[in-house]
């Protein structure tokens, strides 16, 4: 993720009546639900801006299917639709998406076997894949159950942006409220993750140290400056714990 919410923690998976296990498929779908959900009200509100941006509505399953970049396809709209640069566009998406570089550190992508689907499983690591895939309680998951929570969030998404583009004249103009939904997934994850710490106070404090640093040193960059310092805090923090068994 798993990380799940209070609602998603009772759709634990269960063996069937014969006693056979539940399948990857069937396990992930369940591990992806309550995160896909709030995928949804999200898909509906990118899908209807780009038809309200002039676009032809297959740009957002397109855009949903092929770059699958959460903030980076709101931002995408603006720069197709003022014929932006490629290489503008590239800048971007290089910046916009940089974190993916800080979850491959973590992201458990070994146990993934094949090339095909090593290739999917890095393209499809959104944020909401990793905060689910890298928890303690995602150790035991199989390289196919990992492929199949990344295919079920980007089929939310996907999904959710074509409705959203083929109803946009149904969704008001002036609605708001559904670019929350995004924000409050994240706090339920974060929420979830703070659960798992299981007491380690220094690392939530490390976190929020590093995102004061980077407010105040670099905010336009926030995010990357941010990661870059929690990385670099949590390699020292090994370091340093490391050495000590080896001094006694």
């Amino acid at each position: 993720m798993p990380i799940r919410s209070a609602a998603a923690a009772s759709l634990l998976p269960a063996a069937d009546p014969v006693g056979r296990p539940p399948s990857d498929a069937r396990t992930a779908f369940r591990d992806s639900l309550s995160v896909g959900m709030g995928f949804v009200p999200l898909g509906l509100a990118f899908g209807a801006l780009v038809v309200q941006s002039g676009l032809d509505w297959w740009w957002a399953s397109l855009s949903a299917a092929v770059a699958f970049g959460g903030s980076f396809e709101f931002l995408l709209i603006g720069l197709v639709v003022a014929v932006a640069p490629l290489a503008s566009v590239a800048v971007a998406a290089f910046l916009v998406n940089v974190r993916h570089v800080f979850y491959a550190l973590s992201f458990p992508l070994h146990r993934v076997t094949g090339r095909l689907g090593k290739a999917y499983g890095t393209f499809a690591l959104c944020d909401e894949a990793y905060a689910l895939a890298s928890a303690e309680q995602a150790r035991s998951w199989t390289g196919p159950r990992i492929l199949w929570t990344q295919f079920f969030l980007h089929a939310y998404w996907a999904g959710s942006a074509t409705a959203g583009a083929l109803l946009g004249s149904l969704i008001p103009e002036g609605a708001t409220g559904l670019d929350f939904a995004l924000t409050a997934l994240f706090t339920v994850l974060a929420l979830d993750a703070l659960r798992d710490l299981r007491g380690d106070l220094p690392t939530p404090l490390l976190a929020l140290l590093s995102a004061l640093a980077a407010r105040v040193v670099l905010p336009g960059q926030m995010l990357l400056v941010a990661f870059a310092l929690f990385t670099a805090g949590l390699l020292a923090r090994h370091s340093m714990t490391a050495r000590r068994p080896s001094r006694a």
